[in-house]
Order: C-alpha cells, then structure tokens, then sequence
C-alpha cells in the first residue's frame, strides 16, 4: 500500500489506468459503440482518464480516505481498511464519471427522451454493477500486487 505521496501518486496512476481501460471497453459495449472504435474513441478515453486521475487525486481519493477511516471497523485489520477505501472509493467515482459519461452521451446521442436524471440513474447503476466487482474482484488486487511486487521496492531502494 502506498505510505507517501508520490506512492500514492504511482498507485493512483496505475489504478485509474485499468479501472478506465476496462470502464471504457464495458460502455462501449453497452452502449453499442464498441463497432465506430475510432481516434476519436482513444481521445476519449485519455480525457476519462486524464478527469479520473484528477477526482481520485483531488476529491473522491481524499474524501474516501476520509469516510472510511470514520467508519466504525478495527483498522488494525488490512482487509478492513482495504474493503471500506475500495468502497468508498467506487461510489465516488463511479458518481463523478458517470457525470462525465452522461455529457458524452448527450454530446452523441442527445437524451432519446429520457429525463436527464433518470439518464444519470441508468449510468451510474450499469457503471456500479462492473465497478464494484471489477474494483474488489481483479483490478484492486491485481493493482496491489504488481506495485508492492515491482514500483515499490524501487521506490524503497532510492530513498
């Protein structure tokens, strides 16, 4: 786990870039755009994940570090705080991105009649149901291991 801030920068890094990749292949599937993968498709996908890396870094990462260690679990327990940060980590944002989904959504489609509201409900519920899996399940562990296996030793063996 990270235990300054440039780790927690890398570790940020590293985590935006597979929760994007795979965020980014999933809606293009549900939203039947995977077909028109375009230089426009990759621009996209840089700008998602340029503002992820800025809601992790800025706003849902610290906001998150916030709630889960006021929430009432022995903290002495690694998976504890694991499970709690990835929770709350998630829901934020997947609530931000999904802002960022809708705009694009808009910006390509426009509304096909829906509410702009019930639109933002309908994203930020098929972007929770692969998140939260994809966050505990593959990426989360997957992110730790290849860091505490590879970037920080380094890190440690500079200092």
């Amino acid at each position: 786990m990270p235990a300054n801030k440039k780790e927690g920068l890398i570790f940020g890094v590293m985590m935006c870039f597979g929760m994007v990749c795979v965020m980014s292949i999933y809606n293009a599937i549900i939203n039947r755009a995977i077909y028109d993968f375009s230089l426009m498709t990759v621009f996209e996908m840089v700008i998602g994940f340029m503002i992820a890396l800025l809601l992790d870094l800025l706003l849902v990462g610290p906001l998150a570090k916030k709630i889960a260690f006021r929430m009432p679990f022995d903290k002495t327990k690694k998976i504890y705080v694991i499970l709690a940060m990835s929770t709350c980590m998630v829901i934020g944002m997947v609530l931000c991105m999904s802002v960022f989904g809708l705009v694009t959504a808009v910006l390509a489609n426009g509304l096909n009649g829906d509410s702009l509201f019930s639109a933002y409900l309908m994203i930020v519920l098929k972007n929770f149901i692969l998140a939260y899996p994809l966050q505990l399940l593959i990426m989360g562990p997957l992110v730790r291991g290849v860091f505490m296996k590879f970037v920080k030793p380094k890190l440690t063996a500079a200092i």
